[in-house]
């Protein structure tokens, strides 16, 4: 049987969804596909599979990101599935780890890559919301637009914030283990 839930997650909550995905596997459902809030489920059974997921450094179809994908196939893990720059794992539940990142630093730099796109489309909506207030106190119009530009920076800021304090976290761990 094949069931497929709605669900929303934001890009700084990827540890929530991981979560998520690994209460459905120990459920019986094992993620089977992705799309937009869109997951796809196949039964399974309860606890079969461990799910990870992780944001390429380069777009899936670069030779890297190829590469990096066969390494971990010939690992056991299953790639599921891509959407956009995040790539789905499963691997079957053997009592051993299953973990993409095998130290703080790479974890850091997990991290890193994720930074770059709340930053740059909070400054883009934070630009756009300053533009269409001033258009309003000039020309009388697009206060509702700048309304929603400032409220999407506002949500991309908080979300840039809560990704580098997770960041920052991981540094000051780091150096106690130093």
């Amino acid at each position: 049987m094949r069931k497929t839930v709605f669900k929303w997650f934001w890009l700084w909550n990827f540890e929530k969804e991981e979560k998520w995905l690994n209460d459905m596997a120990s459920k019986g459902l094992a993620m089977a596909g992705v799309g937009f809030a869109q997951y796809t489920f196949d039964e399974s059974a309860p606890g079969e599979y461990v799910i990870r997921l992780e944001m390429l450094k380069q777009h899936p179809g670069h030779p890297e990101s190829q590469s990096y994908i066969r390494f971990l196939e010939e690992m056991g893990a299953e790639h599921v599935a891509t959407l956009f720059r995040w790539v789905y794992f499963r691997k079957k539940s053997d009592g051993a780890a299953f973990n993409l990142f095998s130290d703080i630093d790479s974890r850091i730099r997990h991290l890193n890559r994720m930074l770059w796109l709340p930053g740059i489309l909070g400054a883009v909506n934070l630009f756009n919301a300053i533009s269409w207030t001033l258009r309003y106190f000039s020309e009388g119009y697009g206060l509702i637009i700048a309304l929603l530009c400032g409220t999407m920076a506002l949500l991309l800021i908080y979300g840039f914030v809560r990704i580098w304090l997770k960041k920052q976290q991981l540094r000051r761990e780091r150096l106690l283990h130093e």
